[in-house]
């Protein structure tokens, strides 16, 4: 393949993102568009898939004009997981896209799990049914929009869309095939066991393919709406959990190093070779894109928690000038505890109904007590997913990524409360290192075009947990524990 960058397209849920990357990983462009969401009900989110089609070609158009079109080698997709795609006979878009965090689809947990059996489900597919997958959100179409479901002759997820508009081909790949809730992890297929208890035909489903594979070339309408050139290669990609690892250098053959994400949500990712899921389902168990797996402990308001808290009651104020009163704080916040369950949570509790809360409030309670308590309670959840994980997989280190990565603070709460290393990363040139999910989409188009080079997880520094804390923070995790699970 010709050139010497490749892009990455990273089709999230507040927009999409295309990085350009030459082949020692450095971004030389990008673009960001934002995209529409609808929230029809309590409870449901979607967005139209034609809206990241046109945000993607925006973003191409604007980093082809950047670089030069004749320099892009391939493309490589990756996205939001687990939402649902359906077209009709003729490759038109039947209905606004269900996403990751829509919660209607309860009933159809309860159908699925009850044809399966929730043993069997995490055996073979490596987790339970859950209200955010795509296997809930098809039999809820079923039951629900029985005429949509009619029409139904495709299912897709978000970024193979985009790919299937792109190039002609629809396919899907391991990584995001496996957030779905019908992908059997030992034979790499979709699971024609689970797909047979529920009466759905497998041929909704896609091809599967390698994170890696070429799928396709840029058909000849896109490559003039982009000023791309026809036949540019597009590279099946990954997941945005998986794809984001693979941009940090993370895998089987790191298995040392994990990640934690402080974004919107908290993630915590750390690689497998086999298939090994917690057999109580409490932990995500997916493939990665390297070929082995990983484990995903989801925590869902991380950072928004901190969003939320300066939304709510300090409108205006400068984040920095929050955390900062936080770090003036004793550990343990006082005695505040806060839990982080804001729109439910995941790990390890996979519940929607819980809420979160304050505990602890007294007279005494100051401005950086609270704050301090969000910060600590969203460390301590992630804790809680950690500990989940351990039997399976016990990373020694963390590179900590997204917003509330930036505080140093919070990154001195967190490894005091995972009790390990947490550091940023850096590039090769031991420069902070922007990576997500489009630049690990990138990385997976470089693999395809045969350029792999050797490369290691790498962080500036490394903010160790402090032993003249780790009392304090055992105390202040205890107390946590023992607080109850509030529900609505």
């Amino acid at each position: 393949m010709a050139g010497d960058l490749v892009l990455g397209i990273d089709v999230g849920t507040s927009g999409v993102g295309v990085v350009a990357l030459d082949q020692d990983g450095r971004r030389v462009a990008h673009a960001d568009h934002p995209v529409p969401l609808a929230t029809p009900r309590p409870g449901w989110t979607e967005q139209d898939p034609e809206d990241w089609v046109a945000a993607a070609e925006a973003g191409l158009r604007e980093v082809a004009e950047a670089v030069g079109a004749e320099r892009v080698a391939a493309i490589g997709l990756s996205g939001q997981m687990h939402g649902m795609v359906v077209l009709d006979a003729a490759d038109r878009v039947v209905r606004p896209a269900l996403l990751w965090n829509d919660q209607r689809t309860g009933a159809a947990v309860d159908a699925i799990t009850n044809a399966v059996g929730r043993s069997r489900l995490i055996e073979r597919t490596g987790n339970p049914a859950i209200t955010g997958f795509q296997l809930p959100k098809v039999v809820w179409l079923r039951a629900n929009e029985p005429d949509a479901f009619a029409r139904t002759r495709r299912v897709l997820l978000p970024k193979d869309f985009v790919g299937f508009r792109l190039t002609g081909e629809a396919v899907a790949e391991p990584s995001d095939a496996s957030g779905t809730g019908l992908y059997h992890l030992a034979s790499g297929t979709w699971d024609a066991e689970v797909l047979g208890a529920l009466d759905l035909d497998p041929g909704l489903w896609p091809r599967l393919v390698r994170s890696d594979e070429i799928v396709g070339g840029l058909r000849g309408a896109v490559a003039e709406r982009t000023g791309l050139r026809t036949g540019t290669p597009v590279v099946a990609g990954a997941g945005d959990n998986a794809a984001a690892a693979t941009g940090l250098a993370l895998g089987r053959a790191h298995p040392q190093v994990g990640s934690v994400s402080l974004g919107t949500s908290g993630v915590l990712f750390a690689a497998l070779d086999a298939p090994t899921p917690d057999p109580d389902g409490r932990v995500h168990l997916f493939a990665h894109a390297d070929g082995g797996f990983h484990l995903l402990g989801v925590i869902l308001s991380a950072a928004g928690s901190l969003r939320w808290y300066r939304d709510t009651f300090a409108p205006g104020r400068p984040y920095d000038a929050l955390v900062a009163e936080a770090a003036a704080a004793p550990v343990g916040a006082g005695g505040v505890t806060f839990k982080p369950y804001l729109a439910g949570e995941r790990t390890p509790h996979l519940r929607p109904d819980l809420r979160g809360s304050f505990h602890g409030l007294s007279l005494a309670t100051g401005p950086g007590d609270v704050v301090r308590a969000v910060l600590e309670g969203v460390a301590f959840a992630l804790r809680e997913a950690q500990g989940v994980m351990a039997p399976l997989a016990r990373p020694e280190r963390w590179l900590a990524t997204g917003g509330g990565a930036e505080s140093d603070a919070w990154l001195e709460i967190l490894a005091d409360a995972l009790d390990a290393p947490v550091g940023r990363p850096v590039d090769e040139a031991g420069k902070p290192a922007v990576v997500g999910a489009a630049e690990g989409a990138a990385w997976l188009a470089w693999r395809a075009s045969g350029h792999a080079p050797d490369r290691a997880p790498r962080a500036g520094s490394w903010t160790e947990p402090a032993s003249e804390r780790r009392e304090a923070t055992q105390a202040a995790y205890a107390r946590y524990q023992r607080l109850g699970l509030e529900a609505h």
